[in-house]
């Protein structure tokens, strides 16, 4: 995407806030969940009250089949023509020592968590203009979900 219309620069406030109204939404749910739960206890009706939040947890196992197809460009345990995964929650985007990341991804701010990943996970070209990362992504919530949960239980990395 051409730099001069300001989406180059402009994505990471984007994503922030992207990420900032699913944090609201959870805070919302949260709140509604705490009164609910209040007002049952009280044996009163709390208005607006909702119950439990729709599940967005992956299966891990579904999530190492889906995998499979991370693995013609990267492993969890080593850089290939990608990043190693192994200790991926929590790492700045581009920060893996020994690999070659495109100044986009150096540059982006991303620390990598579950929204963030998916939002990556979703469109990479779009989330990281200009990073090497020739993959369409993955459409499907319920994929990324899983893909993430299985990225979450992977072993940290050898020293």
């Amino acid at each position: 995407m051409n730099a001069s219309c300001g989406f180059a620069t402009a994505w990471p406030a984007m994503l922030a806030a992207t990420l900032a109204v699913a944090c609201m939404a959870a805070a919302d749910a949260s709140a509604a969940d705490a009164a609910a739960a209040g007002a049952a206890a009280a044996g009163t009706a709390a208005v607006g009250a909702r119950g439990p939040a729709p599940a967005t947890t992956g299966d891990a196992r579904r999530g190492e089949e889906i995998y499979g197809r991370c693995l013609a460009c990267h492993a969890l345990a080593y850089n290939r023509a990608g990043p190693r995964h192994c200790g991926l929650f929590g790492r700045r985007a581009g920060s893996v020592p020994g690999y070659s990341y495109s100044q986009a991804m150096k540059q982006s701010g991303i620390i990598w968590n579950e929204q963030t990943l998916d939002v990556f996970l979703k469109n990479p070209l779009a989330a990281v203009p200009g990073t090497s990362m020739g993959y369409a992504g993955i459409a499907d919530a319920g994929e990324r979900a899983d893909l993430i949960a299985y990225l979450k239980q992977a072993p940290p990395c050898a020293p």
